[in-house]
């Protein structure tokens, strides 16, 4: 069992490629560990980011500046009452802030947040990134359906036009950095190599790092456009203000989770925070170079720091855009 467990060790391969089960579980239960950690983290920052924009100071009454409230929040609500209504139905009411939580977890399998650190590498990690995180639409159209109730009804239609009418907006800005994976000359515009690309994640980034240029810059500026399209994307695909029609506050009480509370709220709220994280991570692997950066070929273990700087760059943008533009109604969102 110990020649096992140290066969790994020094490897360059991810658990998965190397046929190591033990250390994907390890893997696993680390990154499991690490973004429930970031969603309390994430959820802290934007509460004090808002705050600090709009001249206010934010949670500052649990532990120093408010830097236990998320866990008193996730404490507050797994206490409170767990309520169903009398004519919706049990099961999928049941099951959908389930799979909403499922899908947004599942797509870590192939998240490169190092050379070798990742569960593992598929030659179409790509695909499989955006199907996984496009089944969480099907959990919030079936709590709208489930919970037979007029307002979220409406939360599940406009999330349905929504992820219709951006879908295929982000896969095309994914598909322009997939063809810049064939091209094998240097830096900005340089062209050349097979003319092969690929859809695995790892090797995007390495691609990348090839051609000495972020795809964000190559081609400049249709890089930087792609980017442009994959980030609005981004915002509108996790359901995000402006582009926060589903949940619709101000007229749709909660949109498709009205009717939610204790746990189940808990994990569509969890969800929804890890999908932010996700699609940050996805820009970031695609356009910003994954965990490249200064001396990661003689230290490896930056290359994760990079990586987490990177992703809270997109978050902070996330969090910015909130303040910056107003809501956007229902007819401009699907034209």
């Amino acid at each position: 069992m110990l020649e096992y467990i140290e066969s790994y060790l020094g490897s360059t391969l991810t658990p998965g490629q190397a046929g190591n089960q033990l250390w994907a579980l390890v893997y696993i239960f680390i990154i499991f560990a690490g973004i429930s950690v970031a969603v309390m983290a994430m959820n802290w920052l934007e509460r004090k980011a808002l705050a600090h924009m709009q001249v206010r100071l934010g949670p500052m009454r649990v532990g120093p500046h408010g830097l236990l409230q998320p866990i008193a929040d996730a404490i507050k609500l797994l206490l409170k009452e767990d309520i169903m209504p009398d004519k919706s139905d049990k099961f999928v009411f049941w099951i959908a802030p389930i799979i909403g939580l499922l899908s947004a977890f599942t797509v870590y399998i192939v998240v490169p947040f190092g050379q070798s650190q990742a569960v593992t590498d598929m030659n179409i990690g790509v695909l499989f990134m955006l199907g996984v995180s496009s089944l969480s639409v099907l959990g919030v159209v079936m709590a709208g359906w489930a919970s037979n109730s007029n307002y979220p009804l409406i939360g599940a239609l406009r999330s349905s036009a929504q992820m219709v009418s951006y879908e295929v907006a982000m896969g095309l800005a994914v598909v322009s950095a997939v063809l810049m994976t064939s091209l094998g000359g240097l830096g900005m515009y340089g062209v050349g190599g097979d003319g092969i690309g690929t859809l695995s994640m790892i090797e995007i980034v390495k691609a990348q790092q090839t051609q000495h240029v972020w795809f964000l810059f190559k081609f400049f500026p249709l890089g930087l456009v792609a980017f442009f399209i994959f980030a609005v994307a981004m915002v509108a695909e996790t359901n995000r203000a402006p582009f926060d029609l589903p949940e619709a506050e101000s007229e749709l009480t909660a949109g498709f989770h009205t009717e939610y509370s204790s746990i189940k709220f808990l994990l569509f709220f969890n969800a929804e925070y890890i999908n932010m994280i996700t699609v940050s991570m996805l820009a970031t692997t695609l356009f910003l170079g994954g965990w490249n950066g200064p001396f990661v070929e003689q230290l490896p273990i930056l290359g994760v720091f990079y990586f987490a700087i990177k992703i809270l760059f997109f978050l902070f943008l996330v969090i910015f855009i909130i303040v910056l533009i107003l809501a956007i109604t229902a007819g401009e969102i699907i034209l």
